[in-house]
Parts: C-alpha cells; sequence; structure tokens
C-alpha cells in the first residue's frame, strides 16, 4: 500500500494543471497533463542560445532589446518552450521598463511564482507551470485592477495574433 501511495504522489508530482486556450483567446476549460521535461542538449537544440539562458538559466534580456516590449497587436503570449498560453494583449501596457509587462497573466493555473534571492535583491519570479521555463517577475507596481507588473522576457514567448 505504501508503495502505491509513494507512486502515486510521484505521478502527481509530475503532473501539473493547466488552462488551455483558443486562438482567440477563450478558455477551453483545464486539463491535468504531464509536465513537459527534456535534458539540456534536448532544449538546446529547439531554442536559441537567449531563448535557452533566459528559460532554463532565469536570465534576462537586455531592456529594450526583446521583440515584444513594444508589441501592440492583439493576440496571446506563449511559452516559447511548451506554447502554454502565459499571456492576453488585452492585459498588457506601457511600463517604460523595457520589457513586456502585463498586470495578470492569462490564468493563475498557467504560472508558478517562487522567490528569488538573486543578484542581491528579493523578488518573485515567474515560471511556466507546464514546463518551468523562467519567464520574469512580477512587482507590486502595476496598474488597476491588480497593481500587479508581470515583467517578462519577449525570448521566453512567442507571441500569436488573435484568430476570430
Amino acid at each position: 500500500m505504501l508503495a502505491a501511495t509513494a507512486q502515486s504522489n510521484a505521478d502527481k508530482a509530475n503532473t501539473t494543471t493547466i488552462e488551455k486556450f483558443s486562438g482567440s483567446g477563450e478558455s477551453l476549460g483545464y486539463i491535468e497533463t504531464p509536465k513537459v521535461v527534456k535534458s539540456d542538449a534536448e532544449w538546446r537544440q529547439i531554442l536559441s542560445v537567449e531563448q535557452y539562458e533566459v528559460t532554463r538559466n532565469a536570465g534576462t534580456e537586455i531592456p529594450f532589446s526583446g521583440v515584444y516590449w513594444n508589441n501592440r497587436d492583439d493576440g496571446l503570449y506563449r511559452c516559447i518552450c511548451c506554447d502554454t498560453a502565459q499571456f492576453d494583449s488585452r492585459t498588457k501596457f506601457e511600463s517604460r521598463t523595457g520589457w513586456p509587462s502585463f498586470y495578470r497573466p492569462i490564468s493563475r493555473e498557467n504560472v508558478v511564482q517562487s522567490q528569488d534571492d538573486s543578484l542581491g535583491m528579493h523578488r518573485t519570479a515567474i515560471s511556466c507551470a507546464l514546463c518551468d521555463a523562467h519567464l520574469g517577475h512580477v512587482f507590486h507596481d502595476g496598474p488597476q485592477p491588480t497593481g500587479l507588473r508581470y515583467c517578462m522576457n519577449s525570448a521566453a514567448l512567442r507571441f500569436v495574433a488573435r484568430t476570430a
């Protein structure tokens, strides 16, 4: 019985629940799915050097250098590693920081928060719930209605124009 319980707990640790979204941004509901796990070599094969450094090593791109910092098109921002929907352009705002900023994720299920005390600062890191890709950080200096600023790296995201 203990072995079965241990295996069940291990299976749950290797799965996550995420909210799926259509190309128009409509929720398709929640699914429980295995986490995306790849070796460093596999990630290096599918990501650029910058994407790998940001998503797998919690790097940060240079401000005003990312492709999406000033993108004003309508659509969804998806994780570059696993395509999970992370942000809707309708929650994007100009933060004047040089990184794409949003006042909330598209779904709380799709992101994970963790403490980041690197660089002598106390911050909250944001990662993809499905593949553990580092996306950026969240700060408490954003606009209403949340007062939050999800400051993301363009290198961690893939923008997809909204479909009808």
